[in-house]
């Protein structure tokens, strides 16, 4: 299984970059892939991004790093180095539209549908369930908007995992931490799927 994440310039998946993909194959935990890109020049970048991942839109703009393209193509030939090609990560499927778009985009798709295609495996779901059996209902925010309150940082604490990456919400920073990092949140990925698989 590779448990994959994305560092974006933002959330629209037509509009934005992908300036850092991390993975890290579930089995052999020491086989990781993590690179950088600078992002297309027609791709937005959301300030709220920027805080998230504590780079400035020059950073994400650089010149002298990869394309996109080069980075996915990359990924896509590392992910064969992994006996089960199975996606799995939280809110994986956003990663794997991104990805996905970007490979339409560059015409590579038929390189990323011969190396992973779109079957996946999410954490959300399986986090979820897990918490459900546990408590008898589902985590949903402030109880009252019927969605789930199941993000990265509330699985981490649902599996004994302590949090140290930044956190913005709504446009403002809530909790000071390390900058988000695709191969760090891989492995806390992970390592929340181990313990819940558990």
């Amino acid at each position: 299984m590779i448990v994959l994440d994305i560092e974006s310039s933002g959330l629209d998946t037509g509009r934005c970059g992908i300036w850092q993909i991390g993975a890290v194959e579930f089995e052999n935990p020491k086989n990781v892939f993590l690179e950088e890109s600078r992002i297309d020049d027609e791709d937005e970048i959301a300030e709220e991004a920027l805080m998230v991942i504590g780079k400035t839109k020059e950073d994400l703009r650089d010149k002298k790093k990869q394309s996109q393209k080069q980075m996915i193509e990359n990924f896509l030939k590392w992910c064969k180095t992994c006996d089960e090609r199975i996606v799995a990560g939280h809110n994986v499927g956003f990663d794997i539209i991104f990805i996905q778009s970007k490979c339409i985009r560059y015409g590579i798709k038929d390189k990323f549908s011969e190396v992973i295609g779109v079957r996946t495996i999410d954490l959300h779901t399986l986090a979820s369930l897990k918490y459900k059996e546990k408590k008898g209902q589902f985590k949903m925010k402030d109880g009252k908007t019927g969605k789930s309150d199941m993000n990265l940082l509330s699985v981490m604490e649902f599996c004994g995992l302590k949090d140290t990456r930044r956190v913005v919400e709504k446009g403002k920073v809530i909790k000071e931490g390390e900058a988000h990092n695709a191969l760090t949140d891989a492995k806390l990925t992970a390592e929340c799927f181990r313990r819940l698989l558990k």
